[in-house]
Formats: C-alpha cells, sequence, structure tokens
C-alpha cells in the first residue's frame, strides 16, 4: 500500500487526470452508444426474448422454487440457478446504491427512465453472451469453465491471430480489472461502510481486510461448488432484504410514489429544473446517465456474467441465456429502482450534510434509509452495502478465475487467490487514486473486445434461439454439442 502512495505522489494527480478523462471519453461517448446500439440490435434478432419469452423465464427461474433441489447432475458444473446467483452476486454492487444517487443527482429523477430502457435492450445483450458461453465452454481438469475469452477464442478462431490477441486482451484486462483492481475498491466501501456506523469510526481498517480476506479465502479454496453454494445461500436473502426495506418506504411514503412516478416520466422527456442535491439537467445529461447507470450495473454486454452463466447444467444453452434476463431484471428494474424511488419518495435530495453540502452517492441513499427508519436505517444501508460489496468481491474472484484458467491453466490459481487477497487487505486500508482509476478504464477496456464478439457471433445466437423455439414445438429440449 505504501509503494502504491509513493507511486501516486511520484506521479502526481495529472496522470489520474489523464486516466480519468480517456475513461470518460471511451465509456462516454464510444461504449454507451456502442452497447446501447448492440442491445437494440440483438434484441431486434432474436425477436425480443424479454417480451415474448419473459413468462418462460421466470418459470424456469422460479418454477421450481418449492419442488425439491436437484443438484448438479454433472461434475464441475453449477445449477442454473446457482449460475445466474453467482451473476447477480456481481451484478448487484455499491453502484446499484451510490451509482443510482449520482445519476439522479446529475441526470435528474428521468434518468431512472433512461436506465429501465437500457436494462430492457441489455437483457438481449446478456441473452447472447450466456448462449455463447454455454456453446463455446471448456472443460479444464474436470470442470466447466467459459466467458468471453472462450467464445473469442473459438468463435472467432478462423480471423487466426486476431481471435488470440482479442480473448487474451480480455482476459488480461478482466483480471486485471475485477480479480485485481477491483475487489481492492469493494474491500474499501466495506471498510467505509462498517467504519460509517455509530460507535464503530475507530475501528482499525487493516483488521476489516483481514478479516474479509479470510472470510473470501474460505468460499474462494472451496472452487466452484462451494461459491455456487454461497452465491445460492447468500444472494437471494440478501436482495430481498434490501427490496423489501424499500417497499416499506414506499408504503410509509405512499403519498409521494404516484408524483414520483410521474416525475421521473415527465423528467425524462423534458429535462429536470434544479431542486435540492438534484442539479437542473437537460433531456441529454438524463438520458447519458441513466443509460450508463443500467448498463454498468447490470453488466449486460461488459463480458462478465457469462463465466457464470457458462457452467450452468442447462438442456439447452437458450434456457440460460433465459436466465440471465432474469439477473439484469433483478439487478435494475428491482434493486435500482428500489434505490431511486427511496431516495425520491422520502425527499432525501434535499438533505446537506454538516458542511452545507447536499448529499450524494452512497450517503444520499443511507439518507433516504434514515429518514424512514432513524439510525437504525442508516445501520440497516450499511449492512446491505457490506455483503453486496462481498458477494461482488466473490463474484469478480470467479471472473478472474476463469481467466486465469485461460491464460495459464489451473498452476495460476494460487498465486491468483494469494494476490486477490493482498488487493482486498490492501483495499481496505484507504482509496489509492490510481488504483481507483485504473479499475474503471480496465473494467471499460474489456468490453471492447466482447462487444465485438457477441456482434461478430450474434446471428450464431440467433441460430440457437430458433433451434429453442423448434424444441419448445416438439416437446423435447435438448441440444446437441460436445465441449471440448
Amino acid at each position: 500500500m505504501n509503494l502504491l502512495s509513493s507511486f501516486v505522489l511520484l506521479s502526481g494527480s495529472g496522470l489520474v487526470d489523464t486516466i480519468n478523462k480517456i475513461n470518460d471519453f471511451i465509456a462516454g461517448k464510444i461504449l454507451v452508444v456502442g452497447l446501447l446500439f448492440a442491445g437494440l440490435f440483438l434484441s431486434f434478432i432474436l425477436g425480443f426474448p424479454q417480451i415474448t419469452k419473459i413468462g418462460k423465464a421466470f418459470k424456469l427461474v422460479f418454477g421450481g422454487l418449492f419442488k425439491k433441489k436437484e443438484g448438479p447432475k454433472e461434475e464441475g458444473s453449477m445449477s442454473s440457478f446457482q449460475a445466474l446467483a453467482t451473476a447477480v452476486a456481481a451484478q448487484v454492487g455499491t453502484g446499484n446504491v451510490a451509482g443510482v444517487a449520482t445519476a439522479i443527482t446529475a441526470g435528474g429523477p428521468g434518468a431512472i427512465f433512461w436506465m429501465w430502457l437500457s436494462a430492457f435492450f441489455g437483457m438481449g445483450t446478456i441473452f447472447v453472451e450466456a448462449v455463447l458461453a454455454q456453446k463455446y465452454r471448456s472443460k479444464i481438469d474436470g470442470e466447466f469453465v467459459g466467458g468471453p475469452a472462450y467464445y473469442i477464442s473459438k468463435g472467432l478462431k478462423k480471423t487466426g491471430v486476431f481471435a488470440k490477441i482479442l480473448a487474451g486482451f480480455f482476459a488480461i484486462a478482466i483480471v486485471l480489472a475485477l480479480g485485481f483492481m477491483g475487489n481492492a475498491v469493494q474491500s474499501n466501501s466495506i471498510a467505509s461502510g462498517i467504519k460509517g456506523i455509530q460507535g464503530l469510526e475507530n475501528v482499525n481498517p487493516a483488521i476489516i481486510g483481514v478479516v474479509i480476506a479470510i472470510l473470501a479465502a474460505l468460499i474462494f479454496i472451496g472452487g466452484i461448488d462451494r461459491i455456487a453454494k454461497f452465491a445460492e445461500l447468500v444472494v437471494p436473502v440478501m436482495a430481498v432484504v434490501y427490496i423489501l426495506g424499500s417497499i416499506v418506504i414506499l408504503i410509509m411514503f405512499a403519498g409521494q410514489v404516484g408524483p414520483t412516478f410521474a416525475w421521473i416520466f415527465k423528467s425524462a422527456f423534458n429535462g429536470t429544473a434544479a431542486m435540492g442535491g438534484i442539479a437542473g439537467a437537460a433531456v441529454k445529461v438524463a438520458v447519458q446517465k441513466g443509460v450508463a447507470r443500467g448498463l454498468f450495473s447490470n453488466e449486460a454486454g461488459m463480458g462478465s456474467t457469462p463465466h457464470a452463466h457458462a457452467v450452468a447444467n442447462v438442456k439447452h444453452p437458450a434456457e440460460q441465456g433465459l436466465t440471465a434476463i432474469i439477473g439484469v431484471f433483478i439487478d435494475t428494474v428491482l434493486v435500482c429502482s428500489a434505490t431511486a424511488l427511496a431516495i425520491l419518495v422520502t425527499g432525501a435530495y434535499k438533505a446537506t450534510g454538516a458542511d452545507g453540502k447536499f448529499l450524494a452517492g452512497a450517503q444520499l441513499t443511507q439518507q433516504a434509509f434514515r429518514t424512514a427508519f432513524g439510525s437504525g436505517g442508516a445501520i440497516f444501508l450499511a449492512v446491505c452495502l457490506s455483503f453486496f460489496a462481498f458477494t461482488t468481491i466473490v463474484g469478480w474472484y470467479y471472473f478472474g478465475e476463469s481467466n486465469i484458467k485461460y491464460l495459464f491453466g489451473k498452476a495460476g490459481l494460487l498465486p491468483y487467490r494469494v494476490i486477490v487477497l493482498i488487493c482486498i487487505i490492501a483495499g481496505s486500508l484507504g482509496e489509492v487514486a490510481i488504483v481507483w482509476s485504473l479499475a474503471d478504464i480496465f473494467n471499460t477496456l474489456m468490453v471492447l473486445p466482447n462487444l465485438i464478439a457477441i456482434l461478430w457471433l450474434s446471428f450464431e445466437a440467433r441460430a440457437i434461439m430458433q433451434d429453442y423455439n423448434k424444441c419448445l414445438l416438439n416437446n423435447d429440449v435438448h441440444y446437441d454439442y460436445e465441449v471440448k
């Protein structure tokens, strides 16, 4: 940590500013447009499965909820629900709390409408990612593994060295962005949240970091089975508790719910006047902030969640594609919306801090829960944030592990785990500007090769969807392919 801090001091803030400007340009000008176009295009060629197959998707995920659960039928895989839970573990994170609040203060309530719209098109994108991950997955030492690096190297293999370079670039970028730097960021969020609880302000962050690292290590060393069981047990409870808390707030402020929805839709098309901590925003800003928050929250098109969907044990790849759609629904339509509505109906956006400035980010969301539940609401949100961040650590670790296997095989797992744990401890000690900025830019850069691949292979995904439709008509859902 001292070495990193020294590097920042030597490099000065200029390097951080430059990295941030580059990332803002790529993410704001290229990726938002690219991801939105991809979602629209893919949804169109697939026949909008987020509409035509949404009932089937919910049935696949929740239909057997009260039936006797069956484990994965094939060793080295996860059940479809476990794969979804692992994906949602990574999707639902601090961005669902702090990021949504930032989108509202910068883009106004209208940003929420555009967030919903981006999630709608993102469902088409994530369907393709999950389907391709299923089709091109591999088996290494008895365990299934897959993701963009695999469907890029196999699906684009006719391009020769281009496919290898693209896959290798993605694998390296995601290990750095999520496995190392991203998990340092999540650990910092947990430490900050715990220290924000009254009575725990003076807790040594190093102790928090070590505890997080030990808990994470206990899950990591159990491999795919323990990660799957952890996600299946913790993620549904985590999401439901947070959503129920938000529903209680809506009940308490029922008189504001109707006007709030009207405000969201009106602001989406007419812009927003400055009010409280919400800056006056034109429609263009509302679109930009809302779309960006939706896309980067549910991770559709970013290439992260396919690693979990690749190892699901399903009869047909399209089944996991439909399951992935529910992941976007849970992340954005439920969890992000819960945050947004809590902030708006409680009027938390009007609150100021001790310095007289309007609250922003996670503090704004915390104020919404404090308004409804008093000091207990602030503690409730801090606990939820900690769970969101910890499950993201587990999900992101697993995504990085899949790419370590692609790059180095199982021999690279021990060094990878050790570095991840070091990053977790280091992240808890304090924010290092250069690490946070690099995490952002690598997170952005890894999307580019994935976007190229899913658009390139989009008609293969459509063919799989068409095959699935035929299977449904014949009442015989199966898909024949060999995993290598």
